[in-house]
């Protein structure tokens, strides 16, 4: 499979699934645009790439997500496919005093930031009748807690966000998919004060061992090689789905 001269932009690619996404892509002969709010992991990412583009851009800002498409086509010259990877998850329930706080930096994080950045990179994309994909999550579908609603939520706005922008851009020779992962191996452990490696691999396999039919929990390149695959002409008569790789997340008996 090969993705010579095709030109990529991956969102949240500083790390965890992005920074695999964005690796594999270069791998395979593309030209990567990597974004991310933290510029020393941004530059450990670029190492594993060739000649990427690197973006420090934070997503909910409308100036930084212009700067994203601008410096792509300044340096590469066309917008082949877009990953709309970047998200974050804040815990908070209805109840809480911070509820409407949380609802809104989650959304503007992992839903408004998508949308305006697909709405600027789109009629590139649309030149080169290319690909978008999203990466939602399991959240869309079912229920984790009492404290998820902003994630959840946010992530059911985006598979139907997927759906509507598939049947709009469907005529132009353009397909755009959602890929919805169950737990994945990333740094959101760490990032949550777990700091020892050793704790951090025990915290997965328990959750891979209680929370999956399968008994294990994804690594960032599985869910990298299937966002390959729904990019490449391999799937080119897939348009408007949404892909689960949950390890059967959603079909463990609870």
């Amino acid at each position: 499979m090969s993705f010579n001269d095709k030109v990529v932009i991956v969102t949240g690619g500083s790390s965890g699934i992005g920074a695999a996404i964005a690796v594999e892509f270069s791998g395979l002969g593309a030209k990567v645009t990597i974004v991310g709010r933290n510029e020393t992991k941004l530059k450990e990412v670029a190492k594993k790439c060739k000649n990427p583009l690197t973006v420090v851009a934070d997503i909910t800002k409308e100036n930084d997500i212009k700067k994203i498409v601008t410096e792509t086509l300044n340096r590469f010259g066309k917008i082949d496919i877009l990953i709309n990877n970047a998200g974050m998850a804040i815990q908070a329930g209805i109840l809480a005093e911070n509820a409407m706080e949380t609802y809104d930096k989650v959304m503007n994080t992992n839903l408004r930031s998508a949308v305006y950045l697909t709405h600027l990179a789109a009629p590139h994309i649309v030149k080169t009748k290319g690909n978008i994909i999203n990466i939602s999550s399991i959240a869309s579908l079912t229920v984790f807690g009492n404290d998820h609603f902003s994630y959840g939520a946010s992530k059911a706005a985006m598979d139907h966000f997927t759906r509507s922008i598939a049947a709009e851009l469907a005529s132009s020779g353009v397909r755009v998919n959602s890929v919805n992962p169950g737990p994945v191996r990333t740094d959101f452990l760490e990032n949550m004060g777990v700091e020892k490696k050793a704790e951090q691999d025990a915290m997965f396999e328990e959750f891979g061992r209680t929370a999956t039919a399968l008994g294990r929990v994804s690594d960032s390149e599985e869910i990298a090689d299937l966002v390959i695959f729904l990019a490449s002409d391999k799937a080119r008569g897939i348009t408007g789905s949404v892909f689960v790789t949950d390890n059967g997340s959603l079909v463990k008996p609870k």
